[in-house]
């Protein structure tokens, strides 16, 4: 691949620990502070005064916080090298000890949660109890899907080598995965990137190429998904859970009526897919669209950026709506927060992992150069950003659910894409950024929400019917993708495969449709801020600095957008609308000159 200057950029995990001695020196005292902890409250939380209970949940931050670093480490490290059998291990003796942690600190949770309901609200309403208000509402949710503390330590000791062990090896098997095109051997990211080459024939046979690499690991992929679904669904029936996505909902601080609402209204406004994707075959000129052209790239998309290119994009991006946004952003890049080569090994996608309050968040990406890889650094160090801003909150207020944590991320893809089209005068070019954003925007609400279909149907399915041969998951999967498209895009054959590859259904089942709910939530915030250009952005910083502190619809609330309006997925879907008919004015313009 061509060069980007990112094949430096490594981070730095001394900032967590300088060496893995150091960790594993921590996590022996640790695990006797834990041990003394149980002894010094249990049994005694029910009866806590305000005071009292401050100095217990200081000492237990405290504790989750050191395990969270330890975890963190041993994590990165691995994710770098899946394949080295070391950091594998390490990662594994490290999870097998928080097991032991957790099985000590587990007594304070249960014990909260069945404290009187009068006592409990008159102790949250303490000022003493403020730093930690929200966790102890939070807590509080899961009270009637937690079982004896017996029986959550032996479900915390199995979980270790079960659902985190086949996890792990769903990411090992991945990562070990060859693909072979036109003479090379590829790995998995590698091999995508040329799912967005402008060169048809290229695409085409990236795609077959992955979907036979696919194929040779069916069956081990089907069964890591066929075990899974259901050590779920047995998890879920012990806890009394009612369906599949009710202790996502519940992690999200979401009600169930807001998560239907959401993807029944995106599941509604299907149309638009289809729409846009009419429009991108008279751009590209192709009839009909196959799977393997949704990311073809149109007029300068293709162009390549350099990671100094990406750094200077974002950090100006960042620096044009808030200030403090790009000094934050720019300790990413001096102060070796980011990982972000290619390499034989490193696990694929990207992310942000907040890591701990007392340290920093740090940065993975698969950096190759495209104008999409711009936009994941833009997402990630969205992340990134508001992870640090909120680290204030402290340990156990300081994340947030997943359905606002995509709020900073995709409001800095926002930032980026609107100041590129602001600087774009050319009619061809504005048209390349716009179907650019478009497809961001296809994959972030409706393929998410196609995603969370596929979720709703195998889960069902498992639980109903037992295990799932793979031709079995191939139906549901084109099944919930054809809905989507219609007869915009003609799926393949091969195509039925694609399900397998996609972590976010192990690692943390329902997360999909957080990403609709992000990328809608912004395109409102987005519209306020364009309302109110000089209140709203210190309002956004606050947003960011409050972290998990309170509920979600609270914390938006104080911005002037209400999550319970019926209307409110609407709106956002309105906008997409909006930005499907300025391309479609677009490429007439472009047509014309």
């Amino acid at each position: 691949m061509k060069p980007t200057g990112a094949e430096t950029v490594r981070w730095d995990l001394s900032h967590l620990y300088p060496s893995e001695s150091a960790l594993r020196g921590d996590l022996e005292t640790l695990i006797l502070d834990a041990e003394k902890f149980c002894r010094s409250w249990r049994g005694r939380v029910a009866s806590l005064s305000a005071v009292q209970m401050k100095e217990a949940l200081s000492e237990y931050e405290q504790i989750q916080e050191r395990d969270g670093r330890i975890i963190t480490y041993a994590y990165l490290a691995w994710s770098t090298a899946t394949v080295d059998p070391e950091r594998g291990a390490l990662l594994q003796h490290v999870r097998e000890c928080s097991t032991q942690i957790t099985k000590n600190l587990l007594f304070f949770g249960l014990e909260w949660m069945r404290v009187d309901g009068d006592h409990a609200q008159m102790l949250m309403q303490d000022d003493e109890l403020v730093p930690y208000r929200h966790f102890l509402e939070c807590e509080r949710l899961l009270k009637d899907y937690t079982l004896s503390e017996a029986e959550e330590k032996v479900l915390a000791e199995m979980g270790v080598n079960g659902r985190s062990a086949w996890m792990r090896y769903f990411t090992e098997t991945i990562s070990r995965m060859r693909f072979f095109l036109r003479g090379e051997e590829l790995s998995q990211q590698h091999l995508l990137t040329k799912l967005h080459a402008p060169d048809r024939e290229l695409r085409k046979d990236a795609a077959e190429s992955f979907s036979r690499g696919l194929a040779v690991n069916e069956h081990t992929l089907t069964f890591i998904f066929n075990t899974l679904l259901g050590d779920k669904a047995t998890l879920d029936r012990m806890r009394g859970l009612p369906h599949w996505l009710k202790s996502r909902n519940l992690g999200n601080q979401i009600g169930d009526e807001t998560a239907e609402a959401l993807i029944q209204s995106v599941v509604s406004r299907y149309d638009l897919v289809r729409r846009y994707y009419e429009l991108k075959s008279k751009v590209l000129g192709i009839h009909p669209l196959y799977d393997y052209d949704r990311y073809a790239p149109v007029g300068e998309s293709h162009t390549f950026y350099s990671w100094k290119d990406a750094q200077q994009i974002t950090l100006e991006s960042y620096g044009g709506f808030h200030p403090l946004l790009a000094e934050v952003a720019e300790r990413f890049f001096e102060e070796n927060w980011i990982d972000a080569p290619i390499q034989e090994g490193k696990q694929g996608g990207a992310f942000s992992h907040g890591a701990v309050p007392s340290v920093h968040p740090y940065v993975l990406l698969n950096y190759a150069g495209r104008a999409r890889d711009v936009q994941t650094l833009a997402h990630e160090l969205g992340h990134g950003v508001h992870q640090f801003l909120s680290r204030e909150q402290g340990y156990l207020q300081a994340s947030t659910p997943l359905t606002t944590a995509e709020t900073a991320s995709v409001f800095g893809e926002m930032l980026t894409f609107q100041r590129l089209l602001a600087k774009e005068t050319d009619p061809q070019n504005r048209l390349a950024l716009l179907i650019s954003k478009i497809d961001d925007t296809m994959a972030t609400v409706f393929r998410q929400v196609s995603m969370n279909r596929f979720e709703h149907t195998i889960h069902t399915a498992r639980r109903e019917q037992g295990e799932l041969s793979s031709d079995k998951f191939a139906e549901y999967w084109m099944t919930t993708q054809s809905e989507m498209f219609g007869d915009s895009v003609i799926l393949t054959e091969q195509y039925r495969s694609w399900w397998s590859y996609i972590p976010h259904f192990l690692h943390t089942p329902g997360y999909v449709y957080a990403y609709a709910f992000g990328e809608l939530l912004v395109l409102a915030l987005y519209t306020r801020y364009l309302e109110s250009p000089d209140e709203f952005p210190d309002q956004y910083i606050a947003l960011m600095q409050a972290g998990g502190s309170d509920w979600p619809h609270i914390l938006v609330g104080r911005l002037g957008v209400d999550l319970h309006d019926p209307e409110f997925w609407d709106k956002g879907l309105g906008e997409i609308e909006k930005l499907i008919a300025q391309a479609e004015t677009g490429y007439v313009d472009a047509c014309r000159d």
